[in-house]
């Protein structure tokens, strides 16, 4: 794919949907308190906030050293010295600006490095011989990584205050009402009791 009409154009689609799940990050946490975009709606803690910054502590690891361009990110607990979980919650002390300031610094960089490299260049990840990844695969990677973490802010945002939607103007949503969805959500359950007692 070096240099190629072709690669450009996988690349282009790649940035595209990339760019996609980033912008839903920031909409999900348009018009919350501070606790809500912190606080834990799952048994294992995710919170809106915290995929913010385990999105950019990603984007910072796939897109910055492992080719050779540092950026200064969230470490990845799951990649490095960090404890565990520390890139999914944010302290008290880190603030909603600053967690978004950081990300939108770190996807600029991100940008620059896909700019900058053929899609067939190999970076090293972290960790042993042998361990290569081209930029193609990084960004198929991160494309998932943030499309998959998107899908939790969904969820997390709707169980804050039943906003919905992978965006604020067409939200991808069946139009509805509180009463349209309350209808839709007893039919499931029904579907769903009459399926288990079989």
């Amino acid at each position: 794919m070096h240099g190629t009409a072709h690669g450009a154009e996988h690349k282009q689609d790649l940035r595209l949907y990339l760019q996609d799940a980033r912008d839903v990050f920031l909409w999900k946490l348009e018009g919350l308190s501070e606790y809500d975009i912190r606080r834990p709606l799952t048994p294992t803690g995710t919170n809106l906030l915290g995929l913010v910054k385990h999105v950019t502590g990603a984007e910072g690891f796939y897109f910055g050293g492992v080719f050779g361009r540092p950026v200064d990110a969230p470490e990845l607990w799951i990649a490095g010295d960090a404890e565990p979980d520390a890139d999914l919650w944010a302290t008290a002390d880190e603030t909603r600006d600053g967690i978004v300031a950081q990300y939108r610094r770190v996807w600029a960089h991100s940008d620059e490095t896909i700019e900058a490299l053929d899609l067939d260049t190999t970076g090293r990840l972290p960790g042993g011989e042998g361990r290569e990844i081209t930029l193609h695969r990084a960004l198929v990677h991160m494309v998932a990584e943030t499309q998959r973490h998107a899908g939790h802010a969904d969820v997390v945002r709707e169980l804050i205050d039943g906003a919905t939607g992978q965006r604020e103007k067409g939200r991808n949503m069946a139009p509805g009402d509180a009463a349209r969805w309350a209808d839709h959500r007893a039919r499931v359950e029904r579907a769903a009791r009459e399926a288990a007692a079989g």
